[in-house]
């Protein structure tokens, strides 16, 4: 195939947020990649902080975790799902981060004395990242955070026109928008769609292609109203209606001829078979067969889907693994503060302990865990989730009443544990992190590699000695309480060795009680499961469906 070098393609949105515009971008770069060419994906967001870390799930969803320890937007995650790429945190440029390194350019003496300003010192920045992660790429996708007519937006808009003008043919231009449908006159409407289109035009960009969202297909009058104020053929009008699965987005993509649409005509620019439309088909069985798992998910942030993003997908990645249809309940721990509410947990095959941080909801979490573990229900408890495993074990098998995490009574101000003789803390500060000041991508975050332990439920799960996931906490189990909760049948099945912290523990007396350090999620993908979920929802299909295990 004759390659081509440094193509771009800018996806815009407009009309409101939350249009999927990150699940657009990571399924038009699947596709790219089914035609064999290198492709890349940026995302810019214009919010002021440096990156996500910082960030409440309630402001802007989970903080996806890359492998170099990036705390990175959640559409970072929907890229990594759809595609074989391993994103850096270099690929989420945020605003933030690029008046930082601005700043220090000018304290440094780099621009001579010049004023400093918008244009053309930070459109440069903006255009200079963008093309440092362009090298060696065929294709590279720059996703545009926020709505066109944002005013912290308006200087990624300018430097993605001013690259329309440097690379001419090499750019082109995705507008996503909103068509509403009124249920009360039962229209579809297209004024909020024109001016979005017409602020996108003012700022000097013109779209090569619209995508529309809608909650009901769009008409084909529809669809050339919009082409009419978009200066396009209405063949570059898109449409994506609403689905009952995300990943059946890049097949509809592709059969309205976005690759061709997108890609010059030249030869070997077609998908001939698209893996894609084998796993829709697995998606259609699957949903209509009456055989169901029903999982609860239990945190603190579950008024808001996207804060556990990454391990709902992992779950939907495993139950379409082991061909069987999921429910997920999400469970606030907030409403077990007192005492468990059983009928929440009436039905549930089994569950998962969320990661967080605080101490806020979790008394409800410990409340469960308990009920979880008394009565034998599989539990998989996903970083803070295992920690919190650990404390109302030492509670109230080990009757350690004062078992604690340093975490919750720690005096940010001196950055010591309070009344240190009042508490047993069985979870403890790590010790790289005990002078750290700054909050923000500071933590144990990143790849890490695991030693899993020989006969051991761990070992069934990943059947190999060394596993590499990724993590994101502060605190770790303090190794001081392991012989005594081994005597009790709580045991390490996985360590890392270089640190000697635990990675991986689980109670040998229940059928599946089972705690990671890590965060399993941010490693699964659509065609390649994480063996931990994979191996969970196969557990819990086999123990209501007496089926045997693979």
């Amino acid at each position: 195939m004759g390659k081509l070098r440094n193509n771009f393609i800018f996806i815009t949105g407009g009309v409101l947020s939350s249009l999927g515009k990150g699940v657009i971008t990571a399924s038009l770069a699947s596709l790219i990649e089914e035609l064999n060419y290198k492709v890349n994906i940026i995302k810019l967001d214009p919010y002021l902080n440096v990156d996500a870390g910082t960030m409440n799930p309630y402001e802007h969803g989970e903080v996806f975790i890359t492998f170099d320890g990036g705390e990175t937007d959640l559409d970072i995650g929907h890229y990594e799902r759809f595609t074989n790429i391993y994103f850096s945190k270099n690929n989420n440029i945020t605003a933030g981060r690029i008046y930082r390194d601005l700043i220090n350019k000018e304290r440094e003496g780099v621009f001579l004395g010049k004023t400093i300003q918008v244009v053309p010192h930070l459109t440069n920045e903006i255009k200079e990242k963008i093309l440092d992660l362009s090298q060696n790429f065929d294709f590279t996708l720059v996703e545009v955070g926020g709505t066109v007519g944002d005013i912290e937006g308006l200087p990624f808009l300018e430097a993605i026109r001013q690259m329309a003008i440097e690379f001419k043919t090499k750019v082109k231009f995705i507008h996503v928008t909103y068509v509403p449908f009124l249920e009360n006159t039962e229209e579809l409407k297209t004024k909020p769609s024109q001016h979005s289109i017409k602020k996108l035009q003012e700022s000097g960009i013109q779209p090569n292609l619209i995508i529309v969202r809608s909650e009901v297909p769009i008409t084909q009058e529809i669809r050339n109203k919009i082409a009419l104020f978009s200066n396009l053929l209405p063949k570059y009008v898109l449409n994506i209606p609403y689905l009952s699965d995300i990943y059946q987005i890049p097949l509809l993509l592709l059969n309205q001829g976005i690759t061709k649409l997108l890609i010059d005509n030249k030869k070997n620019n077609t998908i001939k078979q698209s893996k894609w439309s084998d796993l829709n088909i697995i998606i259609k069985k699957i949903e209509k067969q009456p055989n169901v798992v029903n999982i609860a998910i239990v945190g603190k942030y579950t008024t808001l889907k996207d804060s556990y993003k990454s391990l709902i997908e992992a779950l939907k990645h495993s139950s379409i693994e082991n061909f069987i249809k999921i429910n997920i309940k999400l469970i606030d721990s907030l409403k077990h503060e007192k005492k468990v509410i059983k009928k929440e947990l009436n039905y549930i095959d089994g569950v998962i302990i969320a990661g967080g941080f605080g101490i806020r909801g979790i008394k409800g979490k410990i409340n469960i865990l308990k009920y979880l573990r008394e009565n034998g229900i599989p539990t998989l408890g996903i970083c803070f989730g295992l920690q919190l495993m650990v404390i109302e074990f030492c509670r109230n098998v080990l009757k350690i009443a004062n078992a604690t995490s340093q975490e919750f009574v720690l005096d940010k101000a001196v950055n010591k544990a309070v009344n240190n003789e009042d508490f047993a803390f069985v979870v403890k500060l790590m010790e790289d992190q005990k002078y750290v000041k700054l909050v923000g991508g500071t933590m144990r975050l990143g790849n890490y590699k695991c030693k899993v332990i020989d006969n051991t439920l761990a070992f069934k799960v990943y059947q190999q000695e060394y596993i590499i996931e990724r993590h994101r906490h502060r605190y770790e189990i303090n190794n001081e309480y392991l012989d005594l909760l081994k005597e009790k049948g709580f045991i390490v099945s996985g360590i890392n060795e270089e640190l000697n912290v635990v990675e991986i523990m689980e109670y040998v007396h229940h059928p599946f009680y089972l705690g990671v350090q890590f965060h399993p999620e941010f490693n699964s993908r659509i065609f390649k499961p994480n063996k931990l979920f994979s191996f969970f929802i196969n557990f819990l299909k086999t123990n209501k469906f007496n089926k045997t295990i693979n």
